[in-house]
């Protein structure tokens, strides 16, 4: 396939246009084409005034000589002859006398299972939370009700926190898994546009039950799941793993794929009373930030807001001062605010959406990067500097899981008010009014207000004064990094493979399901399917 990149239509044309610019491009007549595919597509609204849908577009001219004359006859940098290939794990000889664990079963831990069952190796995945069906109904009982499960919430249970999320599939990171990642979650149920859009996102809705579709069939394959089993302990003997303790069964085992989550505190405490190298990493703490999303909409794409060829709007922006920054993140389009809490007496902030994103609001996150210089230099000072700030929202907004919010006006002009507007808050616990201001560090609280006044003159209407915040988002990434060998092991336990964002390698579900892949390829690359 011939792959044609940066053709440009109007908002009012369609992908037939997009093959008619192709082919033209590519020097060749549209009967010569045999067949045409979307390979990306995106909105360039740079300029409000001139919006325009930019394409990757894939021609098929018949034959592989054909193709590969085209391309060689055009020499723009803008056409390339893609030769897409098969997904081979090649198995390494050592033999493994038990299954290989997997503790945890969010995108790194589904993609590690479900690669390693597709192999022969009947992996036995370990998840504290529920199946995703019990999941629901436990968190939207939290959500309505107040009673927290602390093993079975946002952060923990099956599919991850990404289940409760948008479902965005964006990533910085240009891995060929991504493609193997994006078409299995097509196979699951995902529609096919994610394969192509710029800025794929599923929905939690239809995340929901992809993330069953793939349990199932890790099942099928000989995979074991076992839900509401923590692991409690890792067992050690010779410097070498040699089980674990889940649930309170010790379980023999050679390999185990340590894919937690950020939000596994007392996984990490473990970790560290076994003298395994952990290290703290950067990450970021803030509120969310609420919009109308008709807003949003005029503020990126002007008259032209509400066109069906360019979907809702969505943004990211970014503002560095110095060596912090200030960014927006995780934005969900027509989606609510999360009550997020994993532990009591805290609360957590996240956002989600449908995949419809038909809700009057839009949200994202607005914060701040923190590293050593705001908390110290050791992980447990890391996951202290979250558990305060969480503590202290919870104080703030009266307890019961209630958030504090305030109206960016009051935020701006360090106001303790929430003088709401066109903006109502979504979160689903109910919000306290509250300074906000008060909650973070100086330094913190200074660059937030930094972030609004910049990016308001990028995106008009983001500092308007009646968009709401909402208090506190700090779950952006996991605050420590489990040190790991270019053979994916642990470099102070061989047999444990830190995994996934939980242990500091990722950021967002693509990422995950990414390293998820990346690890088990390592197992299959040294072990052959055991009989345990």
């Amino acid at each position: 396939m011939i792959v044609i990149s940066g053709i440009r239509t109007g908002i009012m044309e369609g992908f037939p246009h997009a093959v008619e610019r192709a082919a033209a491009e590519l020097g060749v007549s549209r009967e010569k084409v045999k067949g045409s595919h979307i390979v990306k597509t995106s909105v360039d609204a740079r300029r409000r005034g001139n919006i325009s849908l930019v394409w990757s577009v894939g021609l098929e001219l018949g034959s592989r000589e054909e193709e590969a004359a085209a391309v060689a006859n055009c020499k723009k940098q803008t056409v390339t002859l893609r030769d897409p290939q098969p997904y081979r794990v090649p198995h390494g000889t050592e033999p493994l006398e038990h299954r290989p664990v997997i503790a945890g079963f969010g995108p790194a831990g589904m993609f590690a299972g479900l690669l390693l069952a597709r192999e022969g190796y009947r992996p036995l995945i370990l998840e504290r939370g529920g199946p995703v069906e019990r999941r629901v109904a436990v968190v939207e009982r939290f959500w309505r009700e107040g009673v927290l499960d602390t093993d079975t919430n946002v952060q923990f249970g099956e599919g991850g926190a990404g289940t409760f999320s948008d479902g965005k599939l964006t990533t910085r990171i240009h891995d060929p898994r991504c493609e193997f990642v994006l078409r299995e979650f097509v196979r699951f149920g995902a529609p096919d546009e994610i394969r192509y859009k710029a800025k794929p996102h599923i929905g939690t809705d239809l995340l929901r039950g992809i993330v069953r579709s793939i349990r199932q069939e890790i099942l099928a394959l000989g995979g074991e799941i076992r839900f509401d089993t923590r692991l409690d302990n890792i067992l050690c003997s010779t410097g070498r793993l040699c089980g674990v303790s889940a649930a309170g069964a010790e379980i023999p085992v050679e390999v185990l794929v340590l894919a937690v989550g950020h939000s596994a505190r007392d996984t990490f405490a473990l970790l560290m009373q076994k003298q395994m190298d952990l290290v703290v990493k950067p990450f970021s703490v803030g509120v969310r930030i609420e919009h109308l999303q008709s807003v949003i909409d005029r503020g990126l794409f002007g008259e032209f807001a509400g066109h069906p060829a360019l979907g809702k709007g969505e943004y990211q922006l970014s503002h560095r001062q110095g060596d912090r920054a200030a960014y927006t993140f995780c934005m969900c389009p027509g989606g609510v605010v999360v009550p997020a809490a994993s532990e009591e007496s805290a609360v957590v902030v996240n956002g989600m959406s449908e995949y419809a994103r038909d809700g009057r609001n839009a949200n994202s996150a607005l914060v701040v990067s923190v590293d050593g210089r705001d908390f110290g230099g050791h992980p447990e000072d890391a996951i202290a500097f979250q558990r305060a700030l969480e503590q202290a929202a919870y104080r703030m907004g009266g307890g019961g899981y209630r958030a504090p919010a305030q109206t960016v006006g009051g935020f701006i002009d360090g106001r303790a008010e929430l003088r709401l507007g066109r903006v109502e808050p979504t979160y689903a616990a109910g919000v306290e009014p509250a300074g906000l201001h008060t909650l973070f560090p100086p330094q913190i609280t200074e660059m937030l207000r930094t972030g609004l006044l910049t990016f308001d003159r990028k995106l008009r209407g983001f500092a308007s004064k009646d968009a709401v915040l909402t208090g506190v988002e700090t779950r952006t990434s996991s605050p420590v990094r489990i040190l790991r060998g270019e053979d994916g092991q642990a470099v102070s336990l061989p047999g444990v493979y830190p995994c996934g964002e939980g242990a500091g390698y990722a950021g967002g579900i693509m990422s995950a399901a990414v390293d998820g892949l990346r690890i088990a390829e390592s197992v299959i690359a040294r072990y052959r399917p055991g009989k345990g």
